[in-house]
């Protein structure tokens, strides 16, 4: 099964997270987890993608924005942003993207 999020078509939004981590794990994992599981069960939420060697890369998709700023002000969403510039992250960027074209490829 693919790892690539299944997105709809054009357009749609996407939150690329790009982020450089502290040394130590500090529940990140828990939490990263829990994170995914409650944005996928939120309204306009599409998919997401992550990956991790050195900096870490996650894009989440949505179908507004303002479905991205529900999901920016969730309660427990807030308790992980708060835990990231505390204990996980030495830096990171939130760049917010409108996706006005994509295409692809998938070996049938």
């Amino acid at each position: 099964m693919s790892e690539i999020a299944k997105t709809p078509q054009t357009p749609y939004y996407a939150v690329i997270f790009t982020s450089e981590r502290t040394d130590g794990d500090s529940q990140y994992a828990e939490m990263a987890d829990e994170m995914e599981k409650l944005a996928s069960v939120q309204p306009g939420f599409l998919g997401v993608e992550s990956a991790r060697e050195g900096v870490g890369i996650t894009v989440s998709y949505w179908d507004s924005l303002e479905a991205i700023h529900q999901w920016k002000q969730n309660e427990r969403h807030l308790v992980a942003q708060s835990k990231g510039k505390s204990d996980w992250y030495l830096a990171y960027k939130t760049r917010v993207c409108k996706v006005e074209r994509d295409y692809g490829f998938e070996k049938g």
